[in-house]
């Protein structure tokens, strides 16, 4: 039985950056990618661009170069991807690991194609892969999306874009200039304050001249095939019609499978336990790197303040 000195499950570009610093102290290293390399980014919208300039993107002091100030989704791509070209980093990608289990000092990582041990693991899977739902009526129609990665398809339809962060504020900008008809429906009474600072008076202006429609203070509470419903700031109760929901309402990271691998999930946040100086969690040689230790707050990590986390595990690792 080949027992690795480490196993990372995702290949985001936390996941690399632990395996290059595996790799770099001679340590038996695995990662495990149930989709591509990054494959959060591979499923980003097309034209996204990121807050960050290039060089808060890099990783392992390889330059990442970027003709435009704000790299975007292809550029990034090429950077990550070529990297583990490059460095001929280990990764088994399209298998899913599936349980993270321990008996005595050694993990069993149990995946969709095999089973594999390791004295640690690593867990940095991010939070891409789950929407987080509104739970009402009408939420599984087709019609509704959780993902959103071009405007073409929405051109000459009615849009309900729900939200008002980033994705959401891209979306509503991206169809209305394709000939969409677009409607935003805002929980809150403003348009988010972490909205990119070049595209915040854009989405601002397009309301005030009324292009977009924006319904502030609301929330919808049934989709039906043809309309969508909703409560007004006044709490009176609205229809209209609609072909597409674009519910840009965020993502959150895989609880159970955190629960699972007996992972301790803290609060409302269900903010998982980990010693913020080694990332090592409550489970003894188990540890979190990336956006995945937020829990729900998803804003907290991000690749910029989370590249130290391979640094700080492979040291706590070595120092055992």
């Amino acid at each position: 039985m080949k027992i690795l000195d480490i196993l990372i499950v995702g290949a985001g570009p936390i996941g690399l950056n632990c395996a290059l610093a595996a790799k770099k102290n001679n340590l038996t290293y695995l990662i495990i990618e149930k989709g591509t390399i990054v494959n959060s980014l591979y499923n980003y919208p097309l034209y996204m661009r990121f807050f960050s300039t290039a060089e808060k993107l890099e990783i392992d002091e390889i330059p990442f170069i970027s003709t435009a100030p704000k790299p975007g989704r292809q550029e990034a791509l090429e950077y990550y991807q070529g990297i583990a070209r490059q460095k001929s980093i280990n990764i088994n990608l399209y298998e899913k690991v599936l349980k993270v289990s321990k008996e005595n000092d050694v993990f069993e990582v149990e995946t969709s194609k095999g089973k594999y041990f390791a004295k640690n693991v690593i867990i940095s899977t991010g939070f891409y892969d789950i929407p987080n739902t509104m739970n009402i009526p009408g939420e599984n129609l087709e019609k509704v999306k959780h993902y959103y990665t071009e405007p073409y398809p929405y051109a000459k339809q009615k849009i309900v874009v729900v939200g008002s962060s980033n994705s959401a504020v891209d979306a509503a900008l991206e169809t209305y200039r394709k000939g969409a008809q677009v409607t935003m429906i805002v929980r809150h009474s403003e348009i988010s304050k972490s909205v990119k600072y070049w595209v915040k008076p854009d989405i601002e202006n397009r309301i005030e001249e009324g292009s977009i429609a924006v319904h502030f203070n609301s929330e919808i509470i049934e989709i039906k095939e043809k309309t969508v419903i909703f409560k007004d700031e006044n709490g009176q109760i609205q229809e209209i019609d609609n072909d597409f929901v674009l519910a840009m309402t965020g993502y959150l990271p895989d609880f159970d499978f955190l629960k699972n691998s007996g992972i301790e999930l803290q609060g409302e946040c269900l903010n998982p336990l980990y010693n913020p100086e080694t990332m090592e969690t409550n489970v003894e040689n188990l540890y979190l790197a990336g956006v995945v230790c937020g829990g729900k707050d998803t804003h907290l990590w991000f690749i910029e303040n989370s590249r130290i986390h391979a640094e700080m595990i492979i040291k706590n690792i070595l120092s055992k």
